[in-house]
């Protein structure tokens, strides 16, 4: 208990710096096992499981309050203003920034504002109940990214010989294309047959509040050409995650050599409408920029899901031949609605009031600096002045709802140190106490366990708690860590005559 139980060389040339201050929390608990608990001891006896929760409770609570917090996060501040709180996160002691110097600038809390939700309203006041776009991008004008998603992408070789020497590659592509979804297919040729792959683009849609939707698009399919025979372009509804589709074989388009293109259907488990049709629209060879509708009349039943997926499909099919032809499919314009009005109040994440805050410039930005005589004339004009707000440091205030903390503009690109506090008890090598407050620790779980049980003597219990309270004041005296020159030093300063 105590011993060091490593070499000196081993301390200077590892990277546990300082570690002697502290003992780990299971050598508490191994140390109180052993001395207060047994026979003719005050605890006759105690499971280790009762005393090891009680040990982690009292580290989490003298975290709290009593010992030293050396957790911090530091990140530049996005255009968003938001930083995430941390993992562990419990509260912080403080949140500055850092000048070129290293030096830190206190940033105050502010409680005047906040980000509350904010209810969507029609344009005379009423609160409104019709859906916001239930697909995210989905004309395409941002890139194609999360919360779409697509099959994997193949790449082909194009046997234009006898031998592998004559092949090159192909490369199939899903991309943007002018605002649209293109897809762009090749086919595998040999001397057998021509196989393509077929490509699907989804995104997860929330229905737990519809009980129909509508769905309307615009499709191009060019005309067949070259080997290029029959190709389609499908958007739909499924109730089952796309995302096992095994895009790495060769789809089931096949067509022998010589012969004619045989399609075989790709079997997607549409959901139906109301009266009884695939959830689907197709478009086929020909149709160029051709918008399709499924009514309201035919409108989609999702009334028995709480989640659907939007799925797009891609198919072509080759003849056989020895060129490089390629399909480009294209769908743009989708709009999904509900076709009835919501029960549910419709909110936005971000409040009129947080982007507010945000976009002006803060008042203590304003603040004069004395350096000519305007403000002078001005006889009570900064009375009453909140010395909170006297300084250009910047602002902040946490929203728990969405666990993020939101800076005022003039933090914006500066570099923000969160310092906080946590329990503790996130990492095993967390789960350690300084030894200025081990005997705390003793006395936490000693009282801890005696006043969780029954048949105690009443005095007994209040003699470990009073135990334990000096325990605590104490480690919190020693944590203080004041030191006798330093506030020496501190209190010569407070003499010093102030002219005025």
């Amino acid at each position: 208990m105590g011993l060091l139980n490593s070499t000196q060389k081993a301390y200077y040339q590892g990277n546990d710096f300082g570690n002697y201050q502290f003992t780990s929390l299971k050598d508490i608990i191994n140390q109180f096992m052993v001395v207060y608990v047994g026979e003719g001891k005050i605890i006759p006896k105690a499971k280790r499981m009762d005393v090891a929760f009680h040990a982690q409770r009292a580290l989490a609570e003298l975290s709290f309050d009593t010992l030293k917090s050396c957790k911090a996060q530091e990140i530049t501040v996005p255009a968003s203003l938001q930083m995430v709180l941390p993992q562990d996160y419990v509260n912080y002691t403080k949140v500055s920034w850092s000048d070129s110097a290293g030096i830190k600038h206190l940033l105050y809390p502010v409680s005047k504002t906040s980000n509350p939700t904010k209810i969507e309203q029609k344009e005379n006041g009423e609160y409104s109940f019709a859906t916001n776009p239930l697909l995210i991008n989905q004309d395409f004008s941002s890139p194609l990214a999360d919360p779409w998603f697509t099959s994997t992408i193949g790449i082909y070789f194009l046997f234009l010989g006898s031998a592998y020497f004559n092949s090159t590659f192909a490369q199939d592509a899903i991309s943007l294309n002018s605002g649209r979804l293109r897809f762009t297919q090749s086919a595998l040729k040999n001397y057998s047959n021509n196989k393509s792959r077929v490509y699907g683009v989804w995104q997860q849609i929330d229905v737990s509040s519809q009980n129909s939707v509508t769905l309307s698009a615009t499709g191009k399919v060019l005309a067949a050409s070259g080997d290029v025979d029959v190709s389609s372009l499908s958007i739909g509804i499924v109730g089952e995650n796309p995302t096992g589709w095994d895009t790495n074989a060769y789809s089931t388009q096949v067509v022998s050599a010589g012969g004619t293109a045989t399609p075989l259907d790709v079997d997607t488990p549409w959901l139906q409408t109301l009266n009884g049709n695939d959830a689907v629209i197709n478009w086929t060879n020909g149709e160029i920029d051709v918008n399709k509708l499924l009514v309201n009349s035919d409108a989609i039943d999702v009334s028995s899901y709480s989640t659907v997926w939007v799925l797009i499909i891609s198919k072509s099919t080759f003849k056989n031949g020895s060129t490089t032809d390629t399909t480009l499919n294209e769908i743009d314009n989708i709009v999904l609605e509900n076709t009835e009005s919501l029960t549910i109040l419709q909110t936005s994440s971000n409040s009129t009031t947080w982007s507010n805050y945000k976009s002006q410039t803060p008042s203590e930005n304003n603040n004069d600096d004395y350096e000519d005589d305007t403000y002078w004339p001005m006889n009570g004009q900064r009375y009453g002045l909140d010395p909170q707000h006297a300084q250009a440091n910047g602002s902040f205030y946490i929203d728990c709802k969405s666990g993020k903390i939101h800076f005022s503009s003039n933090i914006s690109g500066k570099t923000v140190i969160l310092d906080y506090i946590s329990d503790s008890l996130g990492t095993d090598g967390e789960m350690q106490v300084h030894k200025f407050a081990e005997e705390a620790m003793y006395k936490w779980i000693s009282h801890a366990i005696l006043s969780g049980r029954a048949n105690i003597p009443e005095y007994q219990v209040n003699r470990f708690k009073k135990e334990r309270f000096a325990a605590i004041r104490t480690a919190k005296l020693r944590l203080s860590n004041l030191k006798l020159e330093e506030l020496t030093q501190i209190l010569r300063g407070k003499s010093k005559q102030i002219k005025h």
